[in-house]
């Protein structure tokens, strides 16, 4: 099976949520505009990293939302048809949660 047949066959977990995640990727995009102009302007540094620390958090929020539906559905889904394809997924989802708490 090609990996697009798998993803044909198989709606990512976000899906259901797309709109959402989209829309608060707009707004975090914003924020990021937003602090290039405070930067331009030259506007207090603690005042830039309060903005900044407002969008990582914004980011981090996104980013466990997708984690969440990662577990809840591509995991459970793989776990259900598969365990070496529910393992792949497993060290996935683990290799993610290394990156996000690294940073």
């Amino acid at each position: 099976m090609t990996e697009q047949a798998t993803a044909e066959e198989h709606a990512h977990g976000y899906i259901t949520d797309k709109t959402k995640y989209l829309n608060r990727m707009r707004r975090i995009e914003g924020q990021a505009r937003g602090i290039t102009k405070m930067v331009d302007e030259e506007k207090y540094c603690i005042d830039i990293l309060t903005q900044i620390s407002a969008l990582t958090s914004a980011l981090q929020a996104v980013a466990v939302g997708l984690l969440d539906d990662h577990l809840k559905h591509c995991v459970v889904d793989a776990a259900r048809m598969n365990s070496a394809d529910a393992d792949e997924k497993i060290k996935e989802a683990t290799d993610a949660i290394a990156r996000l708490v690294r940073s």
